[in-house]
């Protein structure tokens, strides 16, 4: 066995992206076969109790302290840190995750999961497409959807956005496969280039300028305005209020930038905003969507994993290449190109030009 061991992690030291995650399927496919019954209903029914221990070891502190010393700690130093019992720390420090990633999960995400069954069952176990009733609002007993939710709980809105922020950090990007030089090479200095919209607290934007600081044109962040108050320094980056359900105000940019935007939506909102950036665009103009294009068939369970969150939270979808193709012909746009940037979950970027 550690002969196997060791020759999988060899594997794993020189292994790509895409073969990682095909090799971590493959194990977990081959952990999962050799499981008895017993040991699958026990892994299952104890899934809600590692993100509920790590939510603990967030509250103590536990993670901040073991990543700020230079050694290992013991049970008995985290005791006198926190104050906590030593047999009930003890039964926690084998817990390791990212805590704002679990704050958002589990004090959001995990009332939809839970509630989940319930709400499908209500509804007779049909496709869920009103983003102002979704498992959401039965979850967090509100009337509000998620991102008029979000704004009135600062708290978890400020652990949303950092998550949002962090969770690509060592992912790569559409800036890594797209064209952006060639394509804006002789560009008017004096017009938008680059125009994020619904983009957040402004880290495309940030990254952009980061990679060429020397790109012409106006590069302009466009967010409600809760988002635009926390929004990232970047100089060079101008931050306008703007809504995606009214018309676009910047006329022929380059790119209108839609990153994790049409996902959070079903498709008639998707038309809507889509809707309201063609009239601005340019002969010139491109719509780059970055989303997942899945394939027909064999997607990542990850990338289920997070169709299933938009579908709770946002009666919303992660779509195939012929789903995307459907939803852009319906608005008169057509697919120029995709570039793939993380092909392992199928993370893309979406060239879309008027047919």
């Amino acid at each position: 066995m550690d002969s196997v061991i060791s020759q999988v992690k060899k594997l794993a030291g020189t292994a790509d992206e895409l073969t990682r995650k095909e090799m971590i399927v493959g194990l977990r496919d081959l952990a999962s076969s050799l499981e008895s019954t017993d040991d699958t209903i026990e892994r299952i029914m104890f899934l809600h109790l590692q993100i509920s221990g790590v939510r603990t070891g967030i509250d103590l502190k536990l993670f901040d302290m073991l990543a700020a010393s230079d050694k290992p700690l013991t049970v008995e130093q985290l005791v006198k840190a926190t104050g906590a019992a030593p047999q009930l720390l003890g039964r926690y420090t084998s817990i390791q995750s990212t805590p704002v990633a679990v704050l958002t999960f589990f004090d959001a995400c995990g009332p939809l999961f839970q509630e989940m069954p319930k709400f499908l069952e209500k509804t007779k176990y049909q496709d869920i497409t009103d983003n102002m009733h979704t498992v959401f609002q039965d979850a967090l007993k509100t009337d509000d959807p998620v991102f008029l939710w979000y704004p009135k709980n600062p708290e978890m809105f400020a652990y949303f956005n950092i998550h949002m922020a962090s969770r690509r950090e060592a992912m790569t990007t559409w800036l890594d496969v797209y064209p952006v030089e060639q394509e804006t090479k002789g560009w008017n200095p004096d017009a938008p280039v680059f125009v994020d919209v619904a983009g957040g607290i402004g880290h495309q934007c940030a990254e952009l300028k980061a990679k060429y600081p020397n790109l012409p044109g106006r590069v302009v962040l466009q967010e409600l305005p809760h988002c635009i108050d926390q929004a990232v320094p970047t100089p060079g980056v101008e931050n306008v209020v703007h809504d995606i359900f009214t018309p676009q105000p910047l006329k022929g940019a380059k790119y209108y930038h839609l990153r994790g935007v049409l996902h959070d939506f079903p498709d008639d909102k998707c038309r809507l905003i889509l809707q309201n950036i063609i009239p601005a665009m340019g002969k010139d103009s491109a719509i780059l969507i970055e989303d997942m294009v899945l394939p027909a068939s064999g997607v990542h369970w990850q990338a289920t994993q997070v169709d299933l969150t938009m579908m709770c939270a946002l009666a919303a979808v992660e779509r195939t290449k012929d789903q995307w193709h459907d939803l852009l012909d319906s608005v008169g746009l057509k697919i120029k190109n995709v570039y793939v940037h993380k092909p392992s979950v199928h993370e893309s970027v979406i060239v879309a030009v008027p047919k």
